[in-house]
């Protein structure tokens, strides 16, 4: 970055967790001192996935606002004790307004929005809110359904792999959406599920896509943040669908495509009015047609026939003529869930505890 000011970059280990602070330095005499803002990642903010989609936001900000903005990190923060540490950690520091980037670290945000009124809180895929605490997501199933189709068209057996985290209602409609989308170009298709427990655990994200493919998948997908099961797919040649962000580099051969979230334009709008004085809570759930959701490049793997069905569908659901989540829907036992003609609304699919049919596996985990 070319400023007048220089960077400072510092590394900070608090109760274990590796922090980073990018910003500039005093500066001349009157310089207006930054506005500090922090975020919360679960695994590192290199992992090629999750948190490096939301470390991208960060970045976003910072080379937005340069001077006026002083952004800081903490990563590989675990879901327990150590959220409510590394907060006060940071509001001693100074920071006005504190993202949370994984559902388990909701309990500690809203336990902290009360404790710090004058500290804006956003906490991203949950759903309490507060006064100062406010909720972001984005109907990331939208883009995992295309993705489906991706997997679905490559699929030759008719067995897709998915290597999912954590038995929630985010998961698990995520889950649901790349099923439909795999049967939307392979009728009939199976996907199994493997549980690794864990939002970031390359050895264990591996593992799953190694049993996968024993039990016999053909393509390999995934809701998990580490780009371990692609590297694996790309070793013993079967396609990949990655999750979060573009991690095509990590499986150029085998690569298919991803959902993926720009969460930057989202973190600047909420950062400027948090400086201004004009944020306010409430609950954000962004979408293609505003371009918080999006599907990652393709890989060489996808035929133009693919493509152009994937584009059709993504422009139905732009549109609103197209919902995956509209009746009628069967589950796996073949129990009608959603009757024709309904459509479940996105505070169903935040209660979503059930898998649709075709898919392999406990919605227990």
């Amino acid at each position: 970055m070319r400023r007048s000011m220089v960077a400072l970059v510092g590394l900070v280990l608090t109760t274990g967790v590796a922090a980073l602070v990018l910003g500039v330095s005093a500066g001349t005499a009157g310089q207006a001192v930054p506005f500090k803002a922090a975020f919360i990642y679960v695994g590192p903010h290199n992992d090629g996935g999750w948190s490096q989609a939301h470390d991208a936001g960060r970045l976003y900000v910072q080379k937005h606002l340069g001077s006026k903005v002083l952004t800081t990190y903490k990563e590989n923060v675990p879901e327990g004790p150590a959220v409510s540490q590394v907060i006060d950690s940071l509001v001693r520091d100074g920071n006005k307004i504190i993202f949370a980037t994984s559902f388990g670290f909701q309990g500690a945000m809203a336990q902290a929005a009360k404790k710090y009124p004058d500290v804006k809180f956003e906490m991203a895929t949950g759903t309490a809110q507060s006064k100062n605490m406010s909720e972001y997501f984005g109907a990331g199933e939208d883009a995992i359904y295309l993705s489906g189709m991706a997997a679905g068209a490559a699929t030759k057996a008719g067995t897709v792999g998915y290597v999912v985290p954590f038995a929630i209602p985010e998961v698990i409609r995520h889950a649901n959406a790349f099923t439909m989308g795999v049967q939307a170009m392979h009728p009939g298709a199976k996907v199994k599920l493997v549980w690794t427990n864990s939002w970031f655990d390359p050895a264990k994200e591996k593992k799953a896509a190694e049993s996968l493919k024993a039990a016999g998948a053909d393509v390999i997908g995934q809701n998990v943040d580490s780009p371990a099961a692609g590297q694996y797919a790309e070793s013993v040649g079967i396609p990949w669908v990655g999750y979060d962000s573009n991690a095509k580099k990590f499986a150029p051969k085998q690569w298919l495509t991803a959902a993926v979230y720009d969460w930057g334009p989202y973190y600047l709008k909420r950062i400027e009015a948090a400086m201004n004085g004009t944020w306010k809570t409430g609950f954000y759930y962004g979408s293609i047609k505003d371009g918080m959701i999006k599907l990652a490049p393709f890989g060489p793997r996808v035929s133009a026939e693919t493509k152009a069905a994937i584009a059709a569908k993504q422009s139905a659901l732009v549109k609103g003529s197209f919902y995956e989540f509209a009746g009628p829907l069967y589950d796996q036992s073949g129990k009608l869930r959603v009757k024709e003609g309904q459509k479940l609304t996105v505070k169903q699919l935040y209660a979503m505890d059930w898998l649709v049919k075709g898919v392999v596996g406990s919605a227990k985990g």
